[in-house]
């Protein structure tokens, strides 16, 4: 044991120099591991609320053996904290990267990970999304920290907006400067995210700052209309200031503990969850954040210029390869583990429609499909698609229509743990190939040959932009479903997808 660090028995020490100083990690296996390193100054007091810094330079060699600090969030709350696994670290450089490289080499891609948690929620150093099954595939990775909840994208006065983006861009700014220490290649960076990474990637995808830090992306269970306007986020943070009995502006802010803040953005998601009013919280808000975010992406007309959808459209990310896909049971982890869909009746479901805005015939006709289910799977059915799956096909329309060839899979393999099905975040660690830590929702019985699979695509696309089946596009929209066993399908459920259209 290394008496500075936490290195792991049987693995060698290793020193690369980046942006600030050197940095000390582990290597193993024949892949080095570099934990913890600050792409930027610490955000805390008042530049918590200010555009992020480089990373103050430091003297000797920087321990980067451990994972660094997180983002000011809390724990994930019963029963979620049963099915998603957190880490919450205090500490003041949690705007930090990890990296996973493979010894020796040069010119090898990158894979930036973008770590979902509703943008409130969330860490590069959650054991999932371990990049070592990437190295040892010759892939160099990059997980990256942002600040999340109201640091991140509240608009307050004196603070910049979208305050989470921007830290994205800097962190990629840093991969761009630094990832050739590790033996990656700067002009072969693929942006990888789930969820709220997912929508970080579309955003990136339509943000002028983003522009040429990346060539290729994956989005994983996300799409490119998760923003709110600037009224619309006023709204929300004159309502978390008034919670704390502060004025909304970046000082007041900044005097307050970050847990306090965080108490408070708690407790704003479950007003806007108990009580979704346009009026009060703004019609974006609730649109966007799919009644389960309180604070996302704002429209800014810097960062984000425009609604990500129609930025792509319009060219923003132009011929940029696309991975783009979702789990086939999204919804049901934010309904069954909670109770909820066990409390939707039959009758209820037209009247969910009317509240939410379902088009016409969306209740009749995902009933019919579904003999036998009961009234919450199919409302879980229809809030998957609503929320995830048609947000992914307009946005791989749109990128398509961009000239960007794109790519897209299902993943329908269903675990057996708490009724989830193929819910949300379920294909995580198929993904990272890390079915031992990443067992919250996976049972016993996951099935290591597709990970084998659905691994070696996401490996293959980071290296040659092609994850190994033919191409989607409007008119043949071939999609990969990942199960047992896995096999291409060509517009699935269509007349469902039509209904939105």
């Amino acid at each position: 044991m290394d008496p500075r660090g936490t290195r792991p028995a049987g693995s060698e020490p290793v020193v690369v120099e980046v942006t600030g100083g050197r940095v000390r990690g582990t290597t193993r296996g024949g892949v080095s591991a570099f934990l913890g390193i600050p792409y930027a100054a610490p955000a805390v007091g008042a530049d918590r609320y200010r555009a992020p810094r480089p990373a103050e330079p430091w003297e000797g060699e920087r321990d980067a053996t451990r994972h660094g600090p997180t983002a000011a969030q809390s724990p994930y709350p019963t029963p979620m904290d049963r099915l998603l696994p957190s880490s919450v670290t205090p500490g003041d450089d949690y705007l930090n990267v990890d990296v996973w490289a493979p010894t020796g080499g040069a010119g090898r891609p990158v894979l930036v990970w973008v770590h979902g948690g509703a943008f409130v929620r969330g860490a590069n150093s959650v054991p999932t999304y371990d990049g070592t099954a990437f190295a040892r595939d010759g892939v160099v990775v990059v997980g990256i920290n942002y600040r999340l909840g109201v640091p991140g994208f509240a608009v307050l006065e004196g603070a910049p907006t979208n305050l989470g983006i921007r830290d994205q861009v800097a962190a990629l700014e840093w991969v761009r400067d630094n990832v050739e220490a590790f033996g990656g290649d700067p002009d072969r960076v693929t942006v990888v995210g789930e969820s709220a990474g997912a929508m970080s990637v579309a955003t990136l995808m339509a943000s002028p700052a983003a522009k040429g830090l990346f060539q290729q992306a994956v989005v994983q269970s996300g799409g490119g209309t998760a923003v709110c306007t600037l009224d619309d986020a006023r709204l929300v943070a004159g309502e978390v200031a008034k919670m704390l009995g502060v004025p909304p502006t970046a000082e007041a802010f900044a005097a307050l503990d970050p847990q306090t803040v965080v108490a408070a953005q708690t407790a704003l998601t479950l007003a806007i969850q108990s009580d979704p009013d346009p009026a009060r919280w703004g019609a974006s808000v609730l649109r966007g954040g799919l009644g389960i975010m309180s604070t996302f992406p704002v429209v800014d007309g810097d960062v984000v210029p425009d609604v990500p959808l129609s930025a792509v459209a319009d060219g923003s990310a132009a011929g940029i390869p696309l991975l783009i896909g979702t789990t086939r049971e999204e919804f049901r982890l934010f309904l069954v583990p909670t109770g909820i869909a066990g409390q939707v009746t039959e009758a209820a479901l037209p009247a969910l429609g009317a509240r939410y805005g379902w088009p016409t015939g969306v209740v009749e006709t995902y009933t019919a499909n579904r003999p036998g289910a009961s009234p919450g799977d199919v409302a879980a059915a229809i809030l998957t698609d609503a929320g995830f799956r048609v947000p992914s096909h307009d946005l791989a329309a749109a990128q398509h229509g961009a000239g960007g060839a794109v790519h897209s899979y299902e993943f329908a393999w269903q675990t057996k743990v708490a009724d989830l099905g193929a819910s949300h975040a379920l294909e995580l660690p198929f993904v990272f190939d890390t079915l031992g830590d990443g067992g919250l929702m996976l049972g016993t019985d996951a099935p290591q040959a597709l990970a084998d699979e659905v691994h070696s695509a996401w490996a293959r696309f980071v290296r040659d932009g092609d994850p190994g089946w033919e191409l989607w596009t409007p008119q043949d929209r071939a999609v990969m479903t990942f199960d047992t066993p896995s096999e291409v399908v060509r517009a699935p459920r269509a007349d469902e997808l039509a209904l939105w259209r």
